[in-house]
């Protein structure tokens, strides 16, 4: 890789935009404007323009076209040894914007998915109390409500990556995470309805499904920001996302969001349970492990071009397009490497800009065809940052599994092709 800086962000207009689409037709015979005069699928008339289509009630729940077969969760079956306590994974490569598709967020199971009628569903506050209470459905619904978009992020996005490049698409590296718009009650309130004993430091969630999921939150927390939600982007939770009831435990990790959520106990110290004992701590070199590592750190990755999304239009105009997300707060910057992290360039972060919410970010470059080594990374409003993977290993060693935030790097290739790589 050369020291060259990146170049300047080209022009885009429409006009710039069909005199390379021209110039490219008439050197490689490229699709596009170039053919747009004589392309027979806009000269002649089509099928879909010949024939009337499927009426109103053909999908009575709507479902993507069947073009887009391909946007799917993936597991990795090697991974786990069963599926019922296994993970898949959401396609980031293939979505825009910041918000995921209801039918597109991942999955991590330890029991496998619980099936439970909303009206024989139960919420049960009990231990340091004043007065335990048990909530149905209907009773959580006349709680003052409210909307709020979070990510959510396992604690293990990016797990296998801690020795080196393991997994050829941010898919499988990244796509432990999906963002989306919770509605429900603060768990402020419900508390305060039960009455929290001056001694209850701490609270349990516990969830309905075969495993019985418990973590211990500290008060502060459960106080601040936490919700019980129903809901997510305006629909009622789907099953694998803990429908009918789930905790929202906004930027901390993911296995605290106890789904199928049934019980919560407050008491007066943390649990210990085995989530956040022998499972969901960090191993540092030493052999000690760092435990009630909650909190989701800055992170960032470049969905386009990636390995599942590779260069198909040659050179000229292109979009690296990315995520960026913390779970302090909201990102206020992400720089971008075409080099490996030689130089760098401030993306353009575009669309809402959310405390602890997926920030979507592009920088629109002009591609000459030679290889690029990309590189993003992120920022928060509290000046924490992206580390490099070997920061995360001088601090941590290469046991760990959990909380890997290093940049990660995409070989891009003369032909367009990515692979997952390391740079030194």
């Amino acid at each position: 890789m050369s020291d060259t800086k990146v170049s300047k962000t080209p022009d885009l207009s429409r006009r710039s935009l069909l005199k390379a689409g021209l110039a490219a037709g008439a050197v490689a015979g490229s699709a596009g404007a170039a053919r747009a005069g004589g392309d027979p699928l806009i000269t002649e008339i089509q099928d879909w323009n010949r024939y009337l289509g499927d009426g109103v009630d053909a999908a009575p729940y709507g479902l993507p076209s069947e073009f887009e077969a391909d946007v799917v969760r993936r597991n990795v079956p090697w991974l786990t040894a069963d599926a019922v306590a296994s993970i898949n994974f959401t396609p980031l490569h293939e979505l825009d914007g910041i918000i995921t598709p209801n039918g597109l967020c991942f999955e991590r199971h330890h029991g496998g998915v619980a099936q439970i009628r909303p009206q024989d569903h139960r919420l049960m506050i009990n231990g340091l109390v004043d007065t335990p209470l048990v909530f149905t459905m209907e009773d959580l619904k006349r709680f003052p409500r409210e909307n709020h978009v979070y990510f959510l992020e396992c604690a293990a996005n990016g797990g296998m990556e801690w020795r080196g490049a393991q997994l050829n698409g941010c898919q499988f590296t990244h796509g432990m995470v999906h963002n989306v718009m919770y509605t429900g009650v603060k768990l402020k309130t419900l508390l305060e309805e039960a009455g929290v004993k001056t001694n209850g430091k701490w609270v349990l969630p516990e969830g309905a499904d075969a495993s019985h999921m418990t973590r211990s939150i500290p008060m502060e927390k459960a106080l601040d920001d936490c919700l019980v939600a129903w809901k997510m982007n305006g629909e009622a939770l789907r099953p694998e996302q803990g429908y009918p009831l789930r905790l929202v435990v906004p930027g901390w990790e993911g296995n605290m969001w106890v789904k199928w959520l049934r019980r919560l106990e407050v008491g007066d110290q943390p649990w210990h349970h085995r989530e956040e004992t022998s499972k969901y701590t960090d191993l540092l070199e030493t052999g000690k492990a760092r435990r009630f590592t909650w909190v989701m750190d800055p992170k960032s990755v470049i969905t386009s071009p990636s390995p599942q999304m590779p260069i198909t239009h040659g050179k000229g105009p292109m979009v690296i397009s990315g995520l960026a997300w913390s779970g302090n707060g909201r990102i206020t910057r992400v720089d971008v490497s075409l080099d490996g992290g030689r130089n760098w360039k401030t993306a353009r972060i575009d669309g809402p800009s959310l405390s602890k919410s997926l920030h979507r970010f592009y920088l629109d470059i002009e591609w000459d065809g030679s290889d690029m080594l990309l590189q993003s990374r992120a920022m928060d409003e509290h000046g924490f940052y992206q580390p490099t993977k070997n920061e995360l290993r001088i601090s941590r060693g290469e046991n760990s599994i959990y909380h890997n935030n290093g940049i990660q790097t995409w070989h891009v290739k003369a032909d367009g092709s990515v692979e997952n790589v390391e740079v030194a």
